[in-house]
This record gives C-alpha cells, sequence and structure tokens, in this order.
C-alpha cells in the first residue's frame, strides 16, 4: 500500500499552487484522488452539505469519525485533514487532544483541523505536542460565525496578522483563511512561513479549498466565492426520472440476456 503524504509534505508546499477539496465519503474522495487532488478536508460541513442540518454546530464527534474513515477507506495516498467539532476541542488542552487521537485512531486521519487564532493556540500546541499534525483556521469561523459577526468578510488586519503568527508558532503546520479580504490574505501568506489555504480569500494564498459540493452543483446555496464546475444535481434528478418512468411503464428491469453476469450482490 501506498505511504500516505505526511503533514511535513503538505508545509513543504509553501509558495506552490495546490488544490484542496472537502469529501465525506469512499466515492467521492476516491474520484478527487484520481483527479489528482491529494488534500482532502473531511470538514464539518458535512452538517449542512450531507446530514440536512442548517448549520455545523450540530454535527458530533461520531459523524467526524464515521465519515473520516469513509474517506480514509476511499483514497491511498491523499493526506486527509479532519475538523474537530465545535465542543470538542474549546474547553481544556485535554479535551482537545483525547479528542485529536480519537479522530486519528478511530477515522484514520492525517491531521486534524480546528478554528480559532491567538485563542486557539495553547490547544494547537497541546496537539502538535501529541504528536498529531494541526491545520489551523482563521478569518470567518463558521462553527461560532451565527454567534458573532456572521459571515462578513474580514479586514481586521492587526488582529489576523496576530492570528495567524500565533497559530504558526504554534505549531500549525499550515493555516486556513476563510474569506478574509484578498489583499491582507496576501500579507498573511507572505507574512508567515507555513502554507495558506483560502476559502473566499482571494489569489494570494498558497493553496485553495472549496466544499465538494458547491463544486460540483450539488448543494442548492453555495457561496458567491464558490465556482460550480458541474451541475451533478441536475444530472441526478434526470436520471432518476427516467429510472422512475421506467420502472412507472414496466420498461424496468430489462429481459435477462442469457450468459450475462450475476451482480456482486451487495447492494438491497
Amino acid at each position: 500500500m501506498s505511504r500516505r503524504i505526511g503533514a511535513a509534505e503538505i508545509a513543504s508546499r509553501k509558495g506552490t499552487a495546490f488544490p484542496v477539496i472537502t469529501a465525506y465519503d469512499a466515492p467521492f474522495a476516491r474520484c478527487a484522488e484520481a483527479a489528482g487532488i491529494d488534500v482532502i478536508l473531511v470538514g464539518d460541513s458535512l452538517g449542512m452539505v450531507v446530514l440536512g442540518y442548517d448549520s455545523t454546530a450540530q454535527v458530533e464527534l461520531a459523524d467526524m469519525v464515521r465519515h473520516a474513515a469513509a474517506a480514509v477507506r476511499g483514497t491511498q495516498r491523499a493526506h486527509v485533514i479532519v475538523d474537530l467539532p465545535l465542543g470538542t476541542y474549546e474547553a481544556s488542552d485535554e479535551l482537545a487532544v483525547a479528542n485529536a487521537i480519537e479522530l486519528v485512531k478511530r477515522g484514520g486521519a492525517s491531521s486534524v483541523k480546528l478554528e480559532g487564532g491567538e485563542t486557539a493556540a495553547a490547544r494547537i500546541r497541546a496537539i502538535v505536542r501529541a504528536a498529531i499534525p494541526v491545520c489551523a483556521h482563521i478569518g470567518v469561523l463558521p462553527q461560532t460565525a451565527s454567534l458573532g459577526s456572521g459571515f462578513r468578510l474580514k479586514r481586521e488586519r492587526e488582529q489576523l496578522l496576530r492570528d495567524a503568527e500565533a497559530v504558526a508558532d504554534a505549531g500549525a503546520f499550515a493555516v486556513v483563511l476563510e474569506m478574509v479580504e484578498d489583499a491582507l490574505a496576501a500579507e498573511i501568506t507572505e507574512r508567515i512561513a507555513i502554507p495558506t489555504i483560502g476559502i473566499g480569500a482571494g489569489p494570494g494564498c498558497d493553496g485553495q479549498v472549496l466544499v465538494l459540493h458547491d463544486v460540483l452543483g450539488l448543494y442548492p446555496d453555495a457561496p458567491p466565492f464558490a465556482k460550480q464546475y458541474a451541475s451533478l444535481a441536475e444530472t441526478a434528478t434526470e436520471a432518476l426520472r427516467a429510472y422512475a418512468g421506467e420502472v412507472r411503464s414496466h420498461g424496468f428491469p430489462p429481459p435477462r440476456t442469457r450468459g450475462a453476469r450475476e451482480g456482486t450482490g451487495y447492494r438491497a
């Protein structure tokens, strides 16, 4: 089996442009790796795009473990970053380390991600001390955004610079910049030694990440910074409509063909 890409290799990509995509199951993770995307984020965005919640706040650690393990099983070499969901790391270093270990042991995570800058530095340092790589996340923090200023572009230069430097100093191997003003994101990228991964933060970041369901046109409320590269929701609806029509008209199932191979039997 091929060795998975480690955090040190991702850190070495500073100054290069590299893609990151979310994936929450084996089939789509397999597609991402086949497309040459070797950094996959199992984000707590799965709460909305997969589980149907109205935010990420309802996502549990067990959800992340289950979906992380599926994405890992669908890949061979990809570095799989997994989110620590709300409530699993804020209270203490000990809680954060225990739950990060859970994501690695049961979910197969290559690294974990948590939200926060200066305020999260102690947690990052504790998890790194436990030999688990950490990707940081600053700018808009989706887990708590609705409790504060909401999903608004971040322009607080001094605070964001302090946040970026704090997470880098704490040992994070990379940092996600979400909805940070373009010029400021570029400045942060120049200022710190670890790669920045932008989402709605302009072209000046090292890497870029998008939610898979936005890229593929599977989610109806994509943010304005996302780009849709396919319309799979329409394609899927049409395919299902065709199937339903054939069933109703007795056109399905098709006649058996002599010598046809038996199915693998994994369905139903």
